[in-house]
This record gives C-alpha cells, structure tokens and sequence, in this order.
C-alpha cells in the first residue's frame, strides 16, 4: 500500500470516528448526592406522600433526582436552597423557570397542602 493511500485510509477513519462521535449527544453528568440534613448550605425538601408520611431529605451538588414513589403521590412543602440555585419538577416541567435563588426558604402559602411533584434539580 503506498504512503498516499495508508494516508487518505487515516484521515478518512479519523473523519468517520469524528462524525459518530458528534452524532451521539453528550448527555449530562448528574452528580447530585443525598446527604444527611443538618448543613445549612445544603439544600432541604419537606414533602409528604398520600396517605401522610413526611419527609425531609437534603442534597450537594449539582443534579436532579427522582423522588417518586410509585405507590404513593408526592406532595411538595418547602424547598431550602442552601448554596444552590433549585427548581422542582411537577406539572410536566421543572419550576420556577430560572430557578430558585441561594439561601432561600420557598413555601407554597396559596397551596396549604403543597403541591405536586416528582424530582428535584440543583443548578
């Protein structure tokens, strides 16, 4: 094989490894982690399942995670954000929009009994 060819066959097989590997989307790492409650800087929901158990459970890190529970609906109370921007997903899309600013405790007053949802993402 001459040096042209072994040269045209590389850059060919580098083109055609370049173009799979664009054409697979790079996805997200989520590296968002439960952690024990306590830290202020980290961030907390208060929900409750139906029927009644509540919980409170904190997160670091940037990332979402599924808190469905299959056999039960979740009812959303209060999110402390810690040192994190926070949204929640209920209604078919994460909420607020931009998200929920450091060191704030968000409550739902116009819904007593929270409201609907299923995860939850630090930005």
């Amino acid at each position: 094989m001459t040096s042209t060819l072994r040269r045209a066959l590389t850059v060919a097989a580098a083109a055609a490894a370049a173009a799979a590997a664009l054409a697979i989307p790079a996805t997200p790492a989520f590296a968002i982690d439960e952690v024990p409650c306590g830290r202020s800087d980290f961030a907390s929901v208060k929900y409750h399942e139906t029927p009644g158990q509540s919980h409170e459970v904190c997160f670091a890190n940037s990332g979402e995670a599924n808190l469905d529970n299959w056999a039960a609906s979740e009812w959303l109370h209060e999110i402390w954000t810690g040192n994190n921007r926070v949204q929640w997903y209920g209604d078919g899309r994460w909420q607020p929009e931009g998200g929920i600013n450091k060191w704030t405790r968000f409550t739902f007053p116009n819904n007593p009994g929270g409201v609907s949802f299923t995860k939850i993402r630090i930005l």
